[in-house]
Protein backbone atom coordinates (compact mmCIF):
# COMPACT_ATOMS: atom_id res chain seq x y z
CA UNK A 1 0.00 0.00 0.00
CA UNK A 2 1.35 3.57 -1.04
CA UNK A 3 1.55 5.95 1.70
CA UNK A 4 -1.43 8.60 2.30
CA UNK A 5 -0.91 12.50 0.67
CA UNK A 6 -2.62 14.88 2.68
CA UNK A 7 -3.93 17.00 -0.08
CA UNK A 8 -4.54 15.96 -3.79
CA UNK A 9 -1.84 16.34 -6.39
CA UNK A 10 -2.05 19.42 -8.28
CA UNK A 11 -2.70 21.98 -5.14
CA UNK A 12 -0.87 24.18 -5.95
CA UNK A 13 -1.99 28.16 -7.27
CA UNK A 14 -2.70 28.36 -10.59
CA UNK A 15 -0.62 31.54 -10.92
CA UNK A 16 1.84 30.10 -8.97
CA UNK A 17 5.42 29.47 -11.14
CA UNK A 18 8.30 26.98 -9.26
CA UNK A 19 11.92 27.76 -9.15
CA UNK A 20 14.21 25.41 -7.50
CA UNK A 21 17.42 27.04 -5.50
CA UNK A 22 19.78 24.93 -3.68
CA UNK A 23 17.74 23.66 -0.50
CA UNK A 24 14.82 25.55 -0.90
CA UNK A 25 11.73 26.20 -3.15
CA UNK A 26 10.66 29.26 -4.47
CA UNK A 27 7.45 30.36 -6.22
CA UNK A 28 5.57 33.69 -7.32
CA UNK A 29 1.96 34.23 -6.03
CA UNK A 30 0.15 37.12 -5.95
CA UNK A 31 -1.62 38.98 -2.79
CA UNK A 32 -3.42 42.11 -2.38
CA UNK A 33 -2.68 43.55 -6.41
CA UNK A 34 0.86 42.36 -6.28
CA UNK A 35 3.66 39.86 -7.04
CA UNK A 36 5.38 38.05 -4.12
CA UNK A 37 7.99 35.99 -3.89
CA UNK A 38 7.39 33.12 -1.77
CA UNK A 39 9.99 30.12 -0.09
CA UNK A 40 8.75 27.18 2.44
CA UNK A 41 11.65 27.17 5.01
CA UNK A 42 11.82 24.46 7.37
CA UNK A 43 12.63 27.03 10.52
CA UNK A 44 16.17 25.82 11.49
CA UNK A 45 17.47 29.12 12.00
CA UNK A 46 16.98 28.95 15.88
CA UNK A 47 15.22 32.49 15.85
CA UNK A 48 11.59 33.61 16.35
CA UNK A 49 9.24 35.29 14.58
CA UNK A 50 6.08 36.68 14.14
CA UNK A 51 3.76 36.13 11.66
CA UNK A 52 1.80 38.97 10.24
CA UNK A 53 -1.64 37.09 9.18
CA UNK A 54 -2.46 35.98 12.69
CA UNK A 55 0.03 38.02 14.84
CA UNK A 56 1.20 34.94 16.63
CA UNK A 57 4.94 34.14 17.41
CA UNK A 58 6.46 31.59 15.23
CA UNK A 59 8.65 28.93 17.38
CA UNK A 60 12.21 28.17 16.13
CA UNK A 61 12.30 24.74 14.78
CA UNK A 62 9.31 25.35 13.28
CA UNK A 63 8.18 25.14 9.04
CA UNK A 64 7.08 28.53 8.02
CA UNK A 65 7.00 30.33 4.88
CA UNK A 66 8.78 33.32 3.66
CA UNK A 67 7.29 36.14 1.40
CA UNK A 68 8.68 39.11 0.18
CA UNK A 69 7.18 41.33 -2.83
CA UNK A 70 8.41 41.88 -6.50
CA UNK A 71 9.46 44.91 -7.22
CA UNK A 72 9.27 46.98 -10.42
CA UNK A 73 11.56 45.35 -13.33
CA UNK A 74 11.21 42.04 -11.66
CA UNK A 75 13.15 42.83 -8.96
CA UNK A 76 12.91 41.47 -5.35
CA UNK A 77 12.68 43.43 -2.56
CA UNK A 78 15.59 43.50 0.25
CA UNK A 79 16.14 41.63 3.53
CA UNK A 80 13.32 44.33 5.50
CA UNK A 81 10.77 43.38 3.08
CA UNK A 82 10.83 39.81 3.88
CA UNK A 83 7.52 38.48 6.21
CA UNK A 84 7.72 35.15 7.78
CA UNK A 85 3.88 33.50 7.82
CA UNK A 86 2.63 30.61 9.23
CA UNK A 87 1.48 28.24 6.05
CA UNK A 88 -1.70 27.72 6.80
CA UNK A 89 -1.93 32.23 7.40
CA UNK A 90 -0.38 32.22 4.44
CA UNK A 91 -2.84 29.93 3.03
CA UNK A 92 -5.66 31.81 3.94
CA UNK A 93 -4.52 35.34 3.60
CA UNK A 94 -7.23 36.39 1.33
CA UNK A 95 -9.62 35.43 3.50
CA UNK A 96 -8.55 36.95 6.80
CA UNK A 97 -10.17 39.62 7.74
CA UNK A 98 -7.65 43.25 7.89
CA UNK A 99 -6.09 44.01 11.64
CA UNK A 100 -7.56 40.92 12.68
CA UNK A 101 -6.46 41.20 16.77
CA UNK A 102 -4.54 38.81 18.12
CA UNK A 103 -6.39 36.62 20.31
CA UNK A 104 -6.30 36.97 24.39
CA UNK A 105 -3.48 34.22 25.29
CA UNK A 106 -0.76 36.14 22.39
CA UNK A 107 1.93 37.65 23.95
CA UNK A 108 1.93 41.21 24.02
CA UNK A 109 5.36 42.13 22.79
Amino acid sequence: MSPRRSRPRGDEPKNARTVTGGTWLERTESYAGEEWQVRTVAGDSGKRYRCPGCDQEIPSGVGHVVAWPVLSMGAAGGVDDRRHWHRACWTNRERRAPNQLRGRGAPRY
